[in-house]
């Protein structure tokens, strides 16, 4: 359990950039990541974070409809559940630290991607074209949501690559994220990490997941594509080096 105002304070903080991340600025969803890792254990994390970002999808999804397809998941679907069973394996063999530093470097190597595709966008499109490309994408999707929740950049790096628009982006993953986070809660009950005092956590911190829904879909409508693009590349570039230092 929590205890004190500034646990609490870090943990609504944390809700809010969950609700942030949901209304398009998945790259906030990391800092997220960074505080309930300090707050209940890098492996812990992932589990009492997941009823939050299903509560998440479930307001931000009607908002999005519009946008996208249930095509492009279907595409990717087969790959992701490939990686959420390694996912779910690597969780039962890793470590606290080993998780920690895990999870550090893998958001490292999706912000060397995100850059390779600002200064040689030729050559990340070259590779998006390849079946491998999208496989690659799919499982790697479904190892960092089950390791840390931290799918949102891996998703968004395979459709800009693709160069999909920030709404139809934002419209896709809401989907996608819906079905994958409702496939994952047996396997993090299964793990320990989901219980009656979890929940009732979550639901005190349900209302800055509002809250940060709210405010980010208002901005997003306000934020340039590229201005959006480099915020994701902050703010993950903030919690890769909160998580490994």
């Amino acid at each position: 359990m929590l205890e004190g105002w500034d646990e609490w304070t870090l943990a609504l903080l944390a809700a809010f950039c969950i609700g942030v991340a949901k209304a398009g600025f998945s790259g906030t969803s990391l800092i997220s990541i960074a505080i309930f890792a300090d707050l209940y254990g890098p492996r812990e994390q992932a589990g009492f974070a997941l009823p939050l970002l299903i509560l998440a999808d479930v307001m931000v999804y009607p908002a999005f409809r519009k946008h996208g397809s249930w095509k492009d998941v279907w595409r990717l679907l087969p790959a992701a559940l490939v990686g959420l069973a390694i996912g779910w394996w690597l969780m039962r063999e890793l470590s606290q630290e080993m998780a920690r530093q895990l999870i550090g470097w893998t958001i490292l190597v999706l912000l060397g991607l995100q850059l390779l595709r600002a200064w040689k966008p030729d050559l990340l499109l070259k590779m998006a074209e390849h079946r491998a490309f999208g496989n690659g994408a799919g499982v790697a999707a479904g190892i960092t949501t089950l390791l840390a929740n931290a799918a949102g950049p891996v998703f968004q790096l395979y459709l800009l690559s693709k160069r999909v628009p920030k709404m139809e982006l934002i419209g896709i993953g809401a989907r996608f994220f819906l079905l994958i986070n409702i496939i994952k809660l047996p396997l993090n009950q299964n793990l320990g990490f989901i219980g009656v005092d979890t929940l009732w956590q979550n639901l005190l911190l349900a209302p800055g997941v509002l809250c940060g829904i709210f405010l980010g879909k208002y901005f997003l409508q306000r934020v340039p594509q590229k201005v959006f693009e480099w915020m994701i590349i902050g703010f993950a570039t903030l919690a890769a080096i909160r998580m490994l230092w």
